[in-house]
């Protein structure tokens, strides 16, 4: 498998993991996937989305380290109210799965995401993916998820997906996935900190086939 080190994206978009499943892509716009753990004072965010409500997905204390006053925050329902804590709610965008948006001149897709065999993400809940575009470039969030169908036939340019198994895809089930959907870049997530060892990422970008994997969590 080729594991590329240096990513020529279009428009020179910048992609950073941060930790965990917190996503940094700096292009024409800024925007944060799921901060957590942010370790210095951004605030420099036009978008910030949110996959879910749990705490490593949607944490307030590190959204206050990256919004600012114009700062658009998308999330899902049940985050409402921490939200509204966060921002007005003219610069609210609540989501539900499988919708298509647009916010400005951001257009953004949501995917389901959810557990099959396991309680930690119930298909109940309506939590979410996302495929967002930007500059020409399409970027899959899978978001907290198993492999299910409802994402096999994703397209973009680069998806993130977990790979650390216990709440999400194990690296084993991610490489299935990654196998299946239309990516050209892969960029596993989920692993090194709360869950996942950090070996998982050589093992899953191993099982990778006919695709570039990217290793951000080193």
């Amino acid at each position: 498998m080729d594991i590329k080190t240096n990513l020529d994206y279009d428009m020179e978009n910048k992609v950073e993991v941060l930790c965990h499943s917190s996503i940094k892509i700096t292009g024409s716009k800024i925007i944060y996937i799921d901060p957590f753990r942010i370790n210095k004072i951004y605030k420099d965010a036009d978008y910030i989305f949110c996959t879910h409500s749990h705490y490593d997905h949607f944490s307030p204390e590190d959204i206050k380290k990256v919004i600012t006053e114009k700062t658009i925050l998308i999330t899902v329902e049940s985050s409402k109210e921490e939200a509204l804590k966060l921002v007005s709610e003219d610069r609210l965008k609540i989501v539900e799965p499988n919708k298509s948006y647009t916010i400005n001149d951001l257009n953004f897709e949501t995917t389901y995401a959810y557990n099959k065999d396991k309680q930690f993400h119930p298909k109940g809940n309506r939590w979410v993916g996302y495929n967002i575009t930007m500059d020409r470039t399409r970027y899959y969030i899978a978001g907290d998820t198993d492999d299910i169908p409802e994402i096999e036939n994703i397209e973009a340019d680069i998806a993130f997906i977990p790979i650390g198994g216990t709440y999400t895809m194990d690296y084993k089930e991610a490489a299935n996935l990654a196998n299946k959907i239309n990516a050209k870049t892969i960029i596993p997530t989920h692993y090194g900190s709360i869950v996942g060892k950090m070996q998982d990422a050589n093992k899953f970008s191993n099982l990778v086939k006919d695709k570039k994997v990217e290793i951000k969590i080193k």
